[in-house]
């Protein structure tokens, strides 16, 4: 599993295994549509009613340096994130990170993922570390920690449901 870093305030990560291979859990999370559904569903209590429009350059998030764009609002707030592909290690490890964000109880972070396969299943280590927002500190305390865990919680559900569990 990923250490702390200790240039964040926070972080946050969870493990699971996958009915997958390596190489085709890494190309199902390399797809950020993949990733960003739980942002995008108004449902979501943790988005508060809002939701977060998903918007791909030419790269579509799967070359270092491409952008991956997300706007939309929470608890009536407007939101916005740009990140970038950081690290990029087919088929073991991938991570993003802001460049910009206007965000409510995380604010710049690095997020990612780590595999290690063996032949149909796979372990899944997904981690964030963040900071908290800039402006609104406290919302952060409040909240930080617990969006940090349910974010990296549903980007390892998702191929979960895709694929099963081990």
């Amino acid at each position: 599993m990923k250490e702390t870093n200790p240039a964040y305030d926070g972080h946050a990560a969870t493990t699971v295994g996958v009915a997958a291979s390596a190489s085709e859990l890494f190309a199902f999370l390399d797809d950020h549509r993949n990733l960003s559904s739980h942002m995008a569903s108004p449902r979501s209590p943790m988005m508060g009613g809002g939701q977060m429009e998903l918007i791909l350059d030419e790269g579509k998030g799967r070359v270092l340096g491409s952008h991956v764009v997300m706007r939309g609002s929470a608890f009536g707030l407007r939101l916005f994130v740009d990140e970038i592909v950081a690290t990029r290690t087919p088929p073991i490890t991938k991570s993003w990170k802001t460049v910009a964000e206007r965000l409510i109880v995380i604010g710049a972070y690095t997020l990612g993922f780590t595999i290690t396969g063996n032949g149909t299943e796979s372990k899944l280590t997904v981690w964030i570390d963040y900071n908290l927002p800039r402006r609104g500190r406290f919302w952060g305390l409040i909240g930080g920690k617990a969006y940090a865990h349910w974010c990296v919680r549903q980007i390892a559900d998702a191929p979960l449901e895709r694929f099963g569990s081990t």
